[in-house]
C-alpha cells in the first residue's frame, strides 16, 4: 500500500483547514480531537488513530496509517482492548472502501489473520473482539 503524503505535517496542514479552538463547554473527546488534528501524522498513537477514526475524522489520511499497523498487528490495542484500532477500522464507511479498493484488500488480509489470533486472547479479551468481528460489513467478506 503506498501512502503519498508527509507524515511530518499534521492533519490541518495536510487539509489546510484550521477548526480553530475547542470551547470551554467542548467535550474532552471533541477537545481531544481539535488537539490531535495539529499533531503531526508520524506522532500519532495507536489510540490516537483509534479514537479519530471511530469519529471518522480525516479518513483519507488516518486510515491507511492504521491499516500499516493492523497489518504489523492485526490486534493492535489502544486504551480499551486488543484489536479495539480494527474494530474502529470496520466501522469506516463502505463509501470509503469501495473508493480504496487496495486498502480493502489489506483490510480483508487484517481480519483474516486477526480470526485465527483469537486463542491468543484472553477470555474477556477474545470475547469483545469477537463481537466486533461478527458485525463485519458484508462488502468486506465477499471478494
Amino acid at each position: 500500500m503506498n501512502i503519498n503524503f508527509d507524515r511530518r505535517k499534521s492533519l490541518q496542514e495536510l487539509e489546510g483547514e484550521d477548526w480553530g479552538e475547542p470551547e470551554v463547554s467542548d467535550s474532552s473527546l471533541i477537545k481531544t480531537c481539535m488537539w490531535l488534528r495539529r499533531v503531526p501524522l508520524q506522532d500519532f498513537t495507536t489510540e490516537n488513530l483509534r479514537m479519530m477514526i471511530g469519529q471518522k475524522i480525516s479518513l483519507f489520511f488516518l486510515v491507511p496509517l492504521a491499516l500499516e499497523t493492523l497489518d504489523q498487528d492485526p490486534l493492535s490495542e489502544g486504551h480499551f482492548y486488543a484489536g479495539d484500532l480494527l474494530n474502529a477500522v470496520l466501522s469506516v464507511p463502505e463509501s470509503y472502501w469501495r473508493l480504496h479498493t487496495e486498502q480493502c484488500e489489506v483490510l480483508r488480509r487484517v481480519f483474516i489473520r486477526a480470526k485465527t489470533m483469537l486463542t491468543d486472547l484472553d477470555e474477556t479479551e477474545s470475547n469483545a473482539l469477537c463481537n466486533d468481528l461478527k458485525g463485519i460489513p458484508d462488502f468486506l467478506i465477499d471478494s
